[in-house]
């Protein structure tokens, strides 16, 4: 297999399993949203704010009967951000226990930060950055993907 084969394929695995925050923040917010959207943070950390439409199911607490209990169809799960791998942890549980699921990269850092709502009882404290790290000055979504949102929609699925 050539370097290039192996990178393909490498990568396409990735997308298989992931999608980013502008993709399901675009899909909450144009309504097209096909997948139950799980935060596997605490749930002090849901309390105080979460993605819209979220289900609050840390990942210590998935089991088949609290699955069974979702509605069907693909899952995305997501938790704070780069430095935390409760969304890991629960996508594996997750997959183990038969379930199409992708994890969201980035998390809920990322997802505030690219300027999406959130919801909660501290909700308000949470602000679109600023900086120009994620989204450039003039830009209404990330400077790292600049698809369709048709084409971002098949990438969350």
């Amino acid at each position: 297999m050539t370097q290039a084969e192996l990178a393909y394929e490498h990568f396409t695995h990735r997308l298989a399993v992931e999608t980013d925050a502008d993709d399901v923040g675009s899909a909450l917010q144009d309504g097209t949203a096909d997948f139950v959207l799980i935060d596997a943070r605490s749930p002090a950390a849901y309390a105080a704010a979460h993605l819209p439409g979220a289900v609050s199911l840390p990942h210590r607490g998935l089991t088949r009967e609290t699955l069974d209990a979702l509605p069907d169809g693909p899952i995305v799960v997501y938790c704070w951000g780069p430095g935390c791998n409760a969304a890991t942890k629960a996508g594996a549980k997750i997959a183990a226990l038969g379930r199409e699921v992708k994890e969201m990269i980035g998390g809920f850092e990322y997802y505030v930060r690219e300027g999406y709502p959130v919801e909660g009882e501290q909700a308000a404290r949470h602000h679109k950055d600023q900086t120009g790290l994620v989204t450039l000055p003039g830009e209404t979504t990330a400077g790292c993907d600049s698809i369709s949102r048709a084409a971002a929609r098949a990438r969350v699925r």
